[in-house]
């Protein structure tokens, strides 16, 4: 019986540190393989597919886009290959090096999902050059004016994008690029204090790419009801600040506070709870002075007795810690990393939002009354 061809994916905004942990480990594991999917070319209609091992290219072909996207070509081109590989019985590993901004989930869920008994998805590396950590957390430019949008329809920014591929990652390689210092190592800790950061060139890099990964596991790690966020921390600058609250946001005066809250930190995330929208768990995702709300469903304490059987368990232990005899669930959990963080200011910002004691007094259906400032936000209309 052949085994399933272990797939490292290998991700990151800083191409030059991602070449160079593909590289090491195409020097480390001998028969490795490297493919990646330069999606520079999609504005003519293809996506350039380039596979290489630690001597050189040994093959390159085009796959047509799908659907306008470069990135739906690449998960419709990248399993085959792989799979076309693990049939050829010759190669020991595959480093999957993905383009600029692709981000590494998507790729992960679909060789799990599809690569059948062909494949092991072994780890999922995010390259990293630390002095390059807070430029690209503080790029609030779209994509497409970066020349790196994956589709026409593309609206992520680069901010944004960076951040999720460096905290999808268990594993952060970084480069030495002789640029980073103390801060810039700090803020890198405490925006993904559970990572395994190693040396791109150190011989163990092999070892904890290949050690394993869960993409379920992954995916309660990454929502907003059960993410695992950061502590608090304070380290060469950088603060991480974490509030928490028991008392819904008045929805108008959040909203009017929302810029100089995206403003305040180079990062922040959570959950939070809205006066108007009692049962609706929200989830605040901010990088590079852009913010994004969105509906994460419902509470737990929302929700009758019976659906919490269908539950994960993993969601309902989230909501357990959290739990409040009064509001269940429902809170506020935001997370703010910077350096240079006012976190005192940042704080007395944040309860000016929470109701006063007279609003909170006058109970959920006098709640459900405010003005429903986030409705843009939250039902844009189509």
């Amino acid at each position: 019986m052949t085994l399933p061809l272990p797939v490292v994916l290998v991700a990151g905004l800083h191409r030059d540190a991602r070449k160079q942990v593909v590289g090491r480990l195409l020097r480390t594991v001998p028969d490795s393989v490297a493919l990646h999917h330069d999606l520079a070319t999609a504005p003519a209609g293809t996506v350039l597919r380039v596979v290489r091992d630690a001597s050189g290219e040994l093959s390159r072909g085009e796959a047509p886009l799908v659907n306008d996207c470069a990135c739906c070509a690449l998960r419709e081109d990248l399993v085959p290959e792989l799979v076309r590989l693990a049939a050829g019985g010759l190669t020991r590993l595959a480093v999957v090096e993905l383009w600029d901004s692709v981000e590494p989930r998507a790729m992960a869920e679909a060789v799990a999902a599809h690569g059948g008994d062909a494949l092991r998805l072994a780890g999922v590396v995010t390259a990293v050059d630390p002095a390059l950590v807070l430029p690209c957390l503080a790029n609030g430019d779209d994509l497409a004016e970066a020349g790196l949008a994956a589709a026409a329809t593309d609206q992520r920014t680069v901010a944004d994008t960076w951040a999720r591929q460096l905290e999808y990652a268990p594993v952060l390689a970084l480069v030495g690029s002789g640029g980073a210092d103390e801060a810039d190592r700090a803020l890198l800790a405490q925006l993904h204090p559970t990572a395994r950061r190693v040396d791109a060139d150190s011989g163990e890099l092999a070892a904890f790419a290949l050690a394993g990964f869960d993409v379920e596991a992954a995916a309660a790690a990454q929502h907003p009801a059960c993410a695992l966020l950061p502590q608090e921390a304070d380290e060469a600058g950088v603060t991480t600040f974490v509030w928490r609250g028991h008392r819904p946001f008045h929805p108008g005066r959040l909203y009017e506070a929302l810029e100089d809250l995206c403003c305040a930190a180079a990062r922040s995330r959570g959950r939070f709870w809205l006066a108007d929208r009692p049962d609706t768990l929200l989830a605040w995702d901010a990088a590079g002075g852009a913010l994004c709300v969105e509906n994460a469903g419902p509470w737990l304490a929302s929700l009758p007795d019976a659906a919490w059987e269908l539950v994960p368990p993993v969601r309902r232990a989230a909501a357990a810690l959290d739990w409040h005899p009064e509001h269940g669930d429902r809170c506020q959990h935001l997370v703010f990393t910077s350096p240079g963080l006012d976190r005192h200011g940042l704080e007395r910002l944040l309860e000016s939002c929470l109701l006063t004691d007279a609003e909170y007094a006058g109970g959920p259906e006098s709640w459900r009354e405010l003005p429903a400032a986030f409705d843009s936000l939250l039902d844009p209309v189509s």
